[in-house]
């Protein structure tokens, strides 16, 4: 009988079936030739089931949304969707029209390496190690941690980053694209976030994962780059920000020195997002908008307070999330991570403490959490003072691990920066004056009603008034310090690693190359 050959890895078939059989009989491995004839079938029908899986798969791909993830430096909520009325943001606001601002969003710990490692793996900073600076040799325990980029290049992303990443090691995040690696406080051609962001857009057809990280309004506070903003403020124009409680002349240049740096940001932000626009790709991409942390002023950055751990977040997810929705729920940039699998349909990471916002964005009402949680450890090895908080919709709490002792973050913060201020924060009335005292030798918890006291200046602590309040945190935090294995819940591991920053110190000033941590081989030996 006569064959042919085919392009399929060879296979010899029949030209025709024998006279008068039936298909089953061609299936049927009697001889050698309907042997192959089968393999044939076999892979003719594996070559279909592959080409459909890839169809699938290639259109699934392209209706998965664009991930566009803004973080900016050192700075809170002091954006005019906000109510900041000094500062002038029209493209975030703009955003927030748009889609959904969260107004009570908070990072798991109000410092740069921190904070970021928080959002990207959606482990608290003791759960996955990332306790302190990346620059000051503190990291994450695992290299293998889960993480957005390593999820998201599973699900067939394409991933790139533009501007720090500042987290230890940095192969924990395989990112397909780099640009403007270093932080760039000196503001150097700013313009290139924007230009780099598109070249990378544009670079494929896959969805994508973009971090695009902003300099601005990190120290040192530069007014204008570039003739950006056209209009400066100056001290005469503005008032320190209120979680402060004291004003200077100092202080209001400094606050109008930040408040330029927010003004340039939008900026780059509107060009930014108009090059998204540009690609095609704005319909298909959800803007997620952020700071790391508060700004590097007087009880912001490095503290448990409001100035430090409450951020912006907005977030935009074009014909999904609820256009101009301001949601007062406790979130937290941990829940990004869950976030966005939930949204890109990505495989669920397991036992994330954070939680998925997409009901919030679609503006559903699920019962959401009561509690919300922030810590403490160290910055650089100028300031170890480990902290926990929770807080409700009301009240907070701040659980101070050494409790008594004096906090050197204070004297960090306000001989850095400030001069004079001693004497202004002595002049001032109570209870502002005891809220400084009590920050430079903090008591075992500070208890603040942030309804009646936004800005935490009078310590509810041991009143008995409040004993019930304080209890219930006390037992809620504790709990979710168990849930979480908190490795300070062993004190012994708040003095070993006290002991190994100390031994950094020359002449009571921190050595670098002499800071020796083991942390990640001891915090859970036990």
């Amino acid at each position: 009988m006569p064959q042919t050959q085919t392009a399929f890895s060879g296979a010899k078939v029949k030209s025709h079936p024998p006279h008068g059989s039936r298909l089953l009989d061609c299936l049927l491995p009697r001889t050698d030739t309907t042997l192959t004839h089968l393999q044939y079938l076999i892979r003719l029908f594996s070559k279909v089931l592959i080409a459909f899986a890839i169809s699938l798969t290639t259109y699934s791909l392209a209706k998965s949304p664009n991930i566009l993830l803004i973080v900016s430096e050192d700075n809170g909520q002091e954006l005019g969707c906000y109510g900041e009325p000094y500062v002038k943001t029209p493209v975030l606001d703009q955003l927030a029209s748009e889609g959904v601002l969260f107004k009570n969003a908070y990072v798991a710990q109000a410092g740069c390496s921190q904070s970021r490692a928080a959002f990207l793996t959606g482990l608290y900073p003791h759960q996955n190690g990332q306790i302190g600076l990346a620059t000051w040799k503190f990291r994450m325990y695992r290299e293998d941690t889960p993480n957005i980029v390593r999820s998201l290049k599973n699900a067939g992303y394409r991933t790139g980053i533009i501007g720090k990443l500042h987290v230890n090691p940095e192969s924990a995040f395989p990112f397909d694209f780099e640009a403007i690696g270093k932080s760039n406080f000196a503001r150097n051609d700013l313009p290139a976030y924007a230009r780099e962001a598109k070249l990378f857009m544009e670079a494929g057809d896959e969805p994508f994962f973009l971090s695009v990280n902003h300099p601005d309004a990190h120290r040192p506070f530069t007014p204008q780059v570039e003739g950006i903003p056209e209009e400066l403020l100056t001290s005469k124009d503005v008032k320190p920000l209120a979680y402060f409680g004291i004003d200077n002349p100092q202080l209001r240049q400094q606050t109008a020195d930040y408040y330029n740096c927010m003004n340039r940001l939008d900026t780059y932000i509107g060009d930014l997002l108009l090059r998204l626009e540009e690609t095609g790709k704005a319909d298909n991409t959800i803007v997620i908008y952020i700071g790391d942390h508060g700004a590097d002023m007087l009880r912001g950055k490095r503290t448990s307070y409001e100035g430090g751990t409450r951020v912006p977040f907005i977030v935009k997810w074009p014909k999904t999330s609820k256009e101009g929705l301001v949601s007062t729920e406790l979130v937290s940039l941990i829940d990004i991570f869950p976030t966005i699998l939930d949204a890109t349909g990505s495989r669920p990471v397991p036992n994330l403490p954070g939680r998925s916002l997409v009901p919030l964005l679609k503006g559903k009402a699920p019962e959401w959490r009561q509690y919300l949680f922030t810590e403490f450890h160290i910055h650089s090895a100028h300031n170890f003072y480990p902290q926990r908080t929770i807080q409700d919709r009301r009240y907070k709490l701040i659980r101070n691990l050494m409790p008594g002792l004096v906090n050197p973050g204070y004297t960090f913060t306000n001989n850095r920066f400030f001069d004079d201020l001693i004497k202004t924060i002595d002049d001032a009335e109570e209870p502002i004056r005891s809220a400084y005292l009590n920050m430079e030798r903090p008591p075992a918890f500070e208890l603040y009603d942030l309804e009646t006291d936004p800005y935490e200046f009078n310590n509810l602590a041991s009143k008995p008034e409040h004993a019930q309040t304080q209890s219930r945190l006390q037992q809620e935090l504790q709990s979710w310090r168990e849930q979480t294995k908190d490795p300070m819940l062993n004190h012994q591991n708040v003095l070993r690693l006290k002991a190994e920053v100390d031994a950094c110190m020359v002449d009571g000033q921190p050595d670098k190359s002499k800071l020796t941590l083991t942390y990640p081989d001891y915090f859970f030996e036990h």
